[in-house]
């Protein structure tokens, strides 16, 4: 009861205090006709003797200080004494806007939310900023705003309201650091791109591309929508003015890449996988999606089959490792062969790490480069000094071929022959199961010669594509845009494709084959040490290993 007394009290007084205030202004409308206006004011709940003290007295006291907006209004004050306009006027530039230049007086200040105060902002800020007004009103925004589309941008829409920052600073939401989320508020909702009929994969699309990632990665000086489309002058691709009309693409993609679009158009430019792309690109894409598992699949059946193998005859069969005795080494590289592979592993190892963190920035394992972009492109820049060490490689792999004949007879041995695939489905068989006994390899056999082949044609098509991604200019200024998106895709998809078989295959056969485990340091010394044949078979099983021996007819 006595809470409910409380609130009976407080309603009341409440009740009074607005009677009262309501009675002032009455009375405050028999002299003053900016009583009627406030009426229509946002300021109409507040009353007269809020703003005006001593009001009562008649005649009214000269000098009595009025409230200044910030007394009611302290966030938003303080949003505007940081921005361009507060920080002018308190440098002395009197004709910076301050609260009443915007909302008006404070007898007539309308609501911001209101649909008039918004379609009047472009007026508003061409009282000063004519200029942008003038391209703005001519743009696809401007037009829709005035044709009565309420969701149509405006300027407190990309620029904010009170805090308006110069381009300039990183904290701007037109900022290069920011452009992309601030058109993506309109361009990233489903909702108004269902409503008005716009591509819903504009920002999938360029999140995908280069630019768009190094721009999640913190770069300030890659392209952005503004570079492209413009600033305040924005217009429909269709529109023959607009940057991003097909004719005009040439200088607007020059400014980065000079001579772009020269022999041949460009193409699309905003495409999605499935959405605009070339045929060699879709055919590329398909291609590999169906050629990875299938040779990575392979590969790990193989692998596990093998392993499962020699696991059941040490393990489960009584054999035991083989004794020390067992082993012979084997020459397998040469001097010049290991200081190739040393070379080879270290570029291959940068060029992984450095390439998926330019592809998927956001990953833990990215951030110890990506935390440098800011203040140096240490991706790209990495990636491009282990491409060059690559090449160099297999430069020298190919001049000491050329001037070894010691080298050119040990590289004969990994030459293709015919052997090698009955070797290979026989191995595969038999690691599976399927088939016994075990087919007799050569002394290089397909395994080795998988690889290094693989190592070859690897090469090549990743130095191919990677020269056409880092000289992007040179070859857009001679081919249209849909051969640098054929080259983008294949370097993605080789690059999983030679990570995943190095993982599968060849860490297998240097690292877990248990015939070598747990390291075999041919890479090293030069010698890899392996079990001799008949110790073999006296692991393994000598029925098994006496029917190898059979000769094949």
């Amino acid at each position: 009861m006595r809470s409910l007394g409380v609130l009976t009290a407080l309603w009341v007084a409440s009740w009074g205090a607005e009677g009262l205030a309501q009675k002032a202004t009455e009375s405050c409308a028999g002299c003053h006709e900016q009583s009627q206006r406030v009426q229509a004011s946002a300021h109409v709940g507040v009353g007269c003797a809020g703003c005006h003290p001593q009001h009562e007295a008649y005649p009214h006291p000269a000098g009595v200080a009025k409230p200044d907006c910030a007394e009611c209004h302290a966030t938003v004050a303080a949003q505007h004494a940081g921005s361009v306009h507060g920080r002018a006027l308190k440098a002395g530039n009197a004709a910076a806007p301050d609260c009443t230049v915007c909302h008006g007086g404070a007898h007539e200040v309308k609501r911001a939310t209101a649909g008039e105060f918004r379609q009047g902002v472009p007026e508003l800020c061409g009282m000063c900023h004519s200029q942008v007004a003038e391209e703005y009103r001519a743009s696809v925004h401007g037009a829709a705003g005035q044709r009565g589309v309420a969701a149509a941008p405006v300027c407190t829409d990309c620029h904010g309201e009170h805090s308006i920052l110069s381009h300039q600073s990183q904290t701007s939401p037109v900022s290069a650091g920011h452009i992309r989320e601030t058109c993506g508020q309109c361009h990233g909702s489903a909702q108004l791109s269902r409503r008005f009929g716009l591509p819903d994969d504009r920002l999938i699309s360029f999140d995908a591309s280069f630019h768009g990632l190094a721009a999640k990665a913190g770069s300030q000086s890659v392209a952005n929508c503004a570079s492209c489309h413009g600033v305040h002058n924005i217009l429909p691709s269709t529109d023959r003015r607009s940057r991003t009309h097909p004719r005009n693409l040439p200088a607007t993609c020059g400014q980065c890449h000079p001579g772009a679009g020269r022999r041949f158009a460009l193409g699309t430019v905003h495409q999605g996988e499935g959405r605009g792309e070339g045929p060699a690109v879709v055919w590329a894409r398909y291609g590999y999606r169906i050629l990875i598992p299938l040779v990575i699949g392979l590969m790990v059946l193989h692998n596990l089959g093998d392993w499962a193998r020699k696991l059941w005859l040490r393990r489960f069969r009584g054999a035991g490792p083989l004794p020390f005795r067992a082993f012979e080494p084997e020459l397998r590289m040469y001097g010049w062969e290991r200081l190739q592979h040393g070379l080879l592993v270290i570029s291959f190892a940068v060029l992984v790490w450095t390439g998926f963190a330019l592809k998927y920035p956001d990953q833990w394992w990215a951030r110890p480069l990506v935390d440098w972009e800011r203040y140096w492109p240490v991706r790209g820049t990495l990636h491009r000094i282990a491409g060059v060490v690559l090449l160099a490689v297999a430069a020298a792999h190919v001049t000491t071929l050329v001037l070894s004949r010691r080298l050119r007879q040990h590289w004969k041995t990994l030459w293709p022959r015919r052997t090698d695939v009955a070797e290979a489905v026989g191995t595969l068989a038999y690691n599976l199961g399927l088939m016994s006994p075990k087919p007799r390899l050569s002394r290089h056999s397909y395994i080795e010669k998988a690889e290094y082949w693989a190592v070859v044609w690897g090469t090549v098509i990743m130095a191919a594509t990677g020269l056409m991604l880092w000289f992007n200019s040179v070859l857009l200024a001679w081919w249209p845009k849909s051969v640098l998106d054929f080259a983008t895709v294949v370097h993605f998809y080789e690059a999983i494709l030679a990570t995943l078989s190095i993982v599968v295959w060849h860490l297998y056969f240097v690292i877990f084959d248990p015939d070598v485990y747990p390291l075999d340091t041919a890479w090293l010394t030069g010698f890899s040490v392996k079990p001799r044949p008949a110790e073999a078979a006296e692991a393994g099983g000598a029925e098994e290993e006496r029917q190898r021996d059979v000769p094949r007819e």
